[in-house]
């Protein structure tokens, strides 16, 4: 079972390397509760993802993802870049949360080509109620039960168009959202790492 001692445990031994500057730097915030299961064996996680609002110009327009963006010159480091995109995006202050860890930065893509941007998930964990305040650029937030992503129940494939083919993606289906491409693979990334083998 992932319970936030351990996940707490495997990220406090992960070593992710820092992003490099060389592109530009954005962060996103992964934020687990836990709710306790109907059997009552402990914590269930879930992790918090937004739909993003249909924009012209917003490579990601309509997807789901992590609350997030890039750096900006104000603050201190992509940390703070996290927790106050956070803010702007959903409203959740992230200032009595707790920090568990960061993964490695991963190379923006859109439509199917890399960017020069990467993206450092810093991972989080709250406690009691998550209160909403949605900005301009999300239209919803939902809870992703991680545990049942990581045992493949929620595995499925998503078709994406681009041009005159079309891709398949593996992604994630839950309460008719599609988790996919960088937040699927983010989360990938975290569950091998936190998950017992």
């Amino acid at each position: 079972m992932m319970t936030l001692d351990r996940i707490a445990a495997r990220l406090a031994e992960h070593r992710a390397p820092e992003a490099s500057r060389m592109f530009k730097r954005s962060a996103v915030a992964a934020i687990l509760r836990f709710r306790e299961r109907d059997d009552g064996a402990g914590g269930r996680p879930e992790v918090l993802l937004m739909q993003r609002a249909l924009r012209d110009g917003d490579r990601w327009s309509g997807h789901v993802s992590f609350p997030g963006g890039r750096e900006e010159p104000g603050d201190g480091d992509l940390l703070a870049t996290a927790i106050r995109e956070t803010r702007e995006e959903v409203g959740v202050d992230l200032s009595t949360a707790r920090l568990l860890g960061r993964l490695a930065p991963r190379r923006a893509i859109a439509q199917g080509l890399p960017l020069p941007m990467t993206i450092t998930p810093f991972i989080f964990s709250v406690d009691g109620p998550v209160d909403v305040a949605m900005g301009g650029e999300a239209t919803a937030v939902f809870w992703l039960p991680l545990d049942a992503a990581a045992s493949g129940a929620l595995d499925d494939v998503h078709p994406y168009k681009l041009g005159p083919l079309v891709w398949r993606f593996p992604c994630w289906r839950h309460d008719g959202r599609v988790v996919w491409g960088l937040t699927f693979e983010m989360l990938k990334s975290l569950i091998a790492i936190v998950a017992p083998p």
